[in-house]
């Protein structure tokens, strides 16, 4: 286990247990860009394909900002998204026999899923200063953001 200082709050950092909350938010991610992609593959000519493609490559960029951040800390990035990648499987399936309003629907649970995780004070309180930093100004105001528009959209399907 590595330690550090932070200063700032005058108490001791697990580096590793940042490493793990940064993994846990990119799994989240992995797992947004692969459900993103799989309701694209179906709803390609939808009226609402511009704004998920905006969706999809706003988790793709937070997928490379964590990624950065977990290997600046010394640690190894997950590969995979775990036990939310069976959460795109439900995705493409939804879309697959319900269509477009169903896929909404399960991309906005997916945002829920994702705001949760950013706005996690257990885990954000394990946070070293730099690394709550980067999740409270660069990852959630685009959480927010891609969940407002998913939110919309499914609003005006009703």
């Amino acid at each position: 286990m590595r330690v550090e200082s932070d200063v700032s709050k005058g108490k001791a950092v697990d580096t590793e247990a940042v490493v793990g909350i940064l993994n846990k938010f990119l799994r989240g991610e992995l797992s947004a860009v692969e459900t993103y992609r799989q309701a694209l593959e179906r709803l390609d000519t939808s009226a609402s394909a511009t704004e998920l493609i905006e969706n999809k490559r706003s988790h793709e960029q937070r997928v490379e900002m964590l990624t950065t951040q977990i290997i600046r800390l010394g640690g190894k990035p997950s590969e995979g998204s775990g036990a939310w990648g069976g959460f795109a499987k439900l995705v493409e399936g939804g879309a697959k026999l319900f269509g477009e309003k169903a896929a909404i629907a399960a991309l906005e649970e997916g945002e829920d899923h994702g705001l949760k995780l950013y706005r996690d004070r257990s885990d954000l309180e394990k946070l070293d200063l730099a690394a709550r930093d980067f999740v409270e100004r660069s990852l959630l105001p685009e959480q927010e953001r891609t969940h407002r528009v998913t939110s919309a959209l499914k609003h005006r399907q009703h």
